[in-house]
């Protein structure tokens, strides 16, 4: 049996901080702690028989008290038996007890993934929803829950991955080099709440890659110039133009022209590369980078979405009282 308790002391009355239970789920839900973590959402407005999830975890409203408490049942093919519940209760004319309490039963490979991950990404969810409590009231906490150290590397494993899609045909790419020797493009899901702006997403890509792609391009650096090829400088994959939802980044170079478009749109991120070669120094070169190409941008575009996703801050201090 699991039984795992959070609750959080709200220094404001019940007829404030009960209807933020109303909003779970919907476009307007302001405790759940998304984009940092896969949002929760129902198929409907929050009623008994709705039902939803947030990621693989699905389950469907059994009760709903409006302003005093929303129960869900777990799908049992998650490995979940049981339920989780939110109740929010008067504690006096100025405070409000909010309270989660999941309690059920394991089965299945959940046996193992609730001790060792599931257990401590639900920990460090509930705590940053309960400072959401407080904000939403305007409360803040004084000491916003961390995350812990064990947190942090499984959520490089929660978020989305970016994946190989067809090129966007797109007003940038529409004639940006006289020839096109090849080209590809892979997007990544966006959460709600991360930015639309197409330059945000450009700039986490670019500027803020993986260690190991930083690696690689000082290797590149360091030994492209002996075989006649010319390093990038600063102003390698600057945008040259730009759209609402889209920027076109650029580098020419003698062996070959490179353009990158980032275009935002309501689900997803898409990253298109085109590349126009001059030259047998640029055939060669680009032979070799291709090898090693979709790998690297899937990785610049996988760590964008989770630097962007992570608006709030890290999570995981222990709550008011945790039971499990």
């Amino acid at each position: 049996m699991v039984r795992n308790v959070h609750e959080r002391l709200v220094p404001a009355p019940l007829i404030e901080v009960g209807p933020l239970l109303d909003r779970l789920g919907g476009p307007d839900d302001v405790l759940w702690p998304s984009p940092a973590w896969v949002p929760m959402l129902l198929d409907g407005p929050l009623a008994v028989g709705v039902a939803g999830g947030h990621g693989p975890i699905r389950y469907r409203v059994t009760a709903y008290e409006p302003g005093r408490r929303v129960e869900f049942a777990f799908d049992p093919r998650s490995g979940l038996h049981g339920m989780h519940t939110f109740t929010a209760e008067a504690a006096g004319p100025d405070a409000t007890v909010l309270r989660h309490v999941l309690a059920g039963s394991l089965s299945g490979v959940a046996r193992l993934t609730w001790p060792l991950a599931i257990r401590w990404l639900h920990d460090a969810v509930l705590e940053e929803l309960l400072d959401n409590a407080g904000r939403a009231v305007g409360a803040p906490p004084a000491r916003p829950a961390r995350w812990s150290p064990w947190v942090r590397l499984m959520h490089r494993f929660e978020g989305s991955r970016a994946r190989a899609v067809p090129v966007p045909a797109t007003p940038l790419l529409g004639d940006v080099l006289p020839r096109v020797d090849w080209t590809d493009a892979y997007a990544v899901a966006r959460r709600p709440g991360t930015p639309t702006d197409p330059q945000a997403w450009a700039d986490a890509a670019f500027r803020t890659p993986p260690l190991w792609v930083m690696v690689a391009v000082g290797v590149r650096e360091a030994l492209v110039g002996l075989v006649g090829i010319d390093r990038g400088g600063s102003s390698s994959f600057d945008t040259v133009r730009r759209r609402p939802d889209e920027v076109l980044l650029a580098t020419d170079e003698r062996h070959l022209d490179f353009r990158a478009s980032v275009l935002v749109e309501p689900d997803r991120v898409v990253l298109s590369t085109v590349v126009q070669v001059h030259n047998a120094r640029g055939r060669a070169y680009s032979a070799l980078v291709r090898r090693v190409h979709p790998m690297v941008v899937r990785a610049m575009l996988t760590r964008a979405a989770r630097l962007l996703s992570r608006s709030s801050n890290p999570a995981g201090a222990a709550s008011t009282r945790i039971e499990t």
